[in-house]
């Protein structure tokens, strides 16, 4: 399908992995994916495993993200890191407002929003993570709900700073439960979200991708990929191991 949007597969190893392991995978990796042009391909490790992918991967065809980060550029903020610190590792992307953020730690909207502002004002590419929970699906919440995450996320940036941003629609009832979202029922999804956007920034909202992400792997990314609104995947446990992420990333290219 011809798309005017790049292709972008994110993978998310969530609390995976030592700095040894991460470089053992960069190698094997690199191995895999040979010369694909085609694909953003996008590795997003715990912050300690960071510094040994920049050493394996940092001149390579592989971006490298961070799962989380601060709002604030630096200060006292135990256990924080910030932008200025990602840069440092060579990371190029960030996860903002995954939904075990919000979820698990409480993130707020108007924390995300902060965060998103911070990545695009550093230079980062922030993938902002909305979706509905399993009970707001059933009640036929799932529209409004990621509606209001977009806008209340998004509500502080200018129409150019959108064009900067990535969003991955998770549903969370989908995520690492083994249940997927259909294609159609993402598509849906994802179709609104773009409208959303599109009230926010206007044709730009058509040059921003849109992944799906919550239960990926090699044998159904294709059929996410014929959708034409979705541009890729934010992917958890089919990321883990480096032959598992390689063959979904040769099956997204349809």
């Amino acid at each position: 399908m011809d798309k005017k949007r790049r292709t972008v597969i994110a993978g998310n190893w969530k609390m995976y992995k030592t700095a040894g392991e991460a470089r053992d995978y960069a190698h094997s990796l690199l191995g895999l994916v040979g010369e694909v042009s085609e694909i953003d391909m996008v590795v997003c490790a715990p912050f300690t495993a960071l510094p040994a992918l920049k050493d394996e991967l940092e001149e390579s065809i592989v971006h490298l993200g961070a799962q989380n980060m601060s709002w604030a550029p630096e200060g006292a903020f135990t256990g924080e890191i910030s932008a200025r610190m990602l840069l440092d590792t060579a990371c190029t992307y960030v996860i903002i407002g995954h939904s075990e953020r919000r979820e698990l730690f409480g993130e707020k909207d108007e924390d995300i929003a902060q965060k998103v502002q911070a990545a695009i004002a550093h230079g980062l590419i922030p993938i902002l993570c909305v979706g509905e929970n399993i009970r707001q699906r059933e009640e036929g919440q799932a529209l409004a709900v990621v509606r209001q995450q977009l806008q209340k996320d998004l509500q502080e940036l200018a129409p150019a700073e959108l064009g900067k941003i990535i969003i991955a629609y998770e549903p969370i009832w989908a995520i690492g439960t083994g249940k997927t979202a259909s294609c159609q029922d993402a598509q849906e999804i994802c179709v609104d979200i773009r409208a959303t956007l599109r009230g926010m920034a206007g044709a730009l909202a058509d040059e921003i991708p849109i992944l799906y992400g919550g239960s990926v792997k090699p044998d159904n990314i294709a059929d996410f990929m014929h959708q034409p609104d979705i541009d890729g995947a934010l992917v958890g446990g089919a990321s883990l191991t480096a032959e598992s992420f390689a063959l979904l990333i040769k099956n997204a290219q349809v």
